[in-house]
């Protein structure tokens, strides 16, 4: 049975830890309001490019002359996965969510025989899956996330290896895996095809759904009334390498505001086990307390006694 002192120190060390798991929720509770502010100002823009580039697509023939962002390479025989999670930890899940995404992605394509690279950005995502995947690591992309604003130069950058990757036919379809962040309590892993370039699916329900796939499976030519000056494919050429540079920044910008709502949230609930665990301590002590007394007066009277 532990003695009294174990009880005091084990309460005085869950005292710290809940010192600690406290101040580093009103830290993350602080850095959080900037990375939405941040999130949810790039969102707006990302979808709205990814929008002018689909309609823009719809006018395309792909031809030999067609960009290659667009057209591919004609193949999807090599895929390259780029994962984006956190630099750090102590966030509940948010990054085994991510991973655990990537895995099912990589299991699928083995499956159908395609080759597989990775591309890490973020340290965490690196750790964890550097024992199972360390040979598909291409490269890494660590501490993106130290500053309290991510800059667009360093999506700039990222993106400008990815392109240099492809035009050296490194691959052909290019997807990046992070969490969407939709609100402080709801952090969504999602997949998005950068290379060749694919519209982002929108939900839909029902039969409107059917009704609309088959519908555009069946249309031919181009579904927009406007003309365009210059030409499509010269817009697309200019504006797909910046698209490219927009949705990962976008998933950087998402996966930072995550992690500060995953961590907040995780160390507010620590900070209650901690709570939880100093009223069971200090009910354990006083009862050992309580019987170490007893036992003393026991050990008193009965000494009287024979006396």
């Amino acid at each position: 049975m532990p003695s009294l002192r174990d009880y005091r120190d084990r309460i005085k060390s869950v005292k710290s830890t809940r010192k600690i798991t406290s101040a580093m929720k009103m830290v993350a509770a602080s850095k959080l309001r900037r990375a939405q502010e941040q999130a949810e100002a790039s969102q707006p823009y990302a979808v709205s490019m990814s929008d002018m580039l689909a309609r823009l697509a719809e006018n395309v023939i792909l031809t030999a002359s067609s960009p290659k962002l667009l057209a591919g390479t004609g193949s999807n025989n090599r895929h390259l996965l780029v994962l984006v999670t956190a630099d750090r930890g102590l966030c509940g899940g948010f990054n085994a969510y991510a991973v655990k995404m990537l895995r099912q992605k990589v299991v699928s394509l083995k499956q159908e025989g395609k080759d597989v690279s990775i591309i890490c950005v973020g340290r965490k995502g690196r750790d964890i899956i550097r024992r199972e995947y360390g040979s598909m690591i291409i490269e890494s992309f660590c501490d993106v996330f130290g500053k309290n604003v991510i800059e667009f130069s360093q999506a700039h950058a990222i993106s400008d290896y990815i392109r240099t990757l492809f035009d050296a036919g490194k691959f052909d379809v290019c997807s990046v895996i992070y969490n969407e962040f939709k609100s402080v309590l709801t952090q969504t892993p999602t997949t998005q095809q950068l290379i060749p370039f694919r519209a982002p699916e929108k939900q839909e329900k029902g039969d409107d759904a059917k009704t609309k796939d088959s519908a555009g499976a069946k249309a031919k030519g181009p579904s927009s009334p406007y003309s365009f000056e210059p030409g499509e494919e010269e817009i697309l050429s200019k504006l797909l390498p910046r698209n490219l540079s927009v949705q990962i920044y976008r998933a950087m910008l998402d996966s930072s505001a995550g992690e500060q709502a995953a961590r907040m949230t995780a160390m507010d609930n620590a900070t209650r086990n901690a709570g939880d665990m100093i009223n069971a301590l200090t009910l354990q002590y006083n009862r050992a307390r309580q019987a170490y007394i007893t036992k003393e007066l026991i050990e008193i009277i009965s000494g009287a006694e024979a006396v």
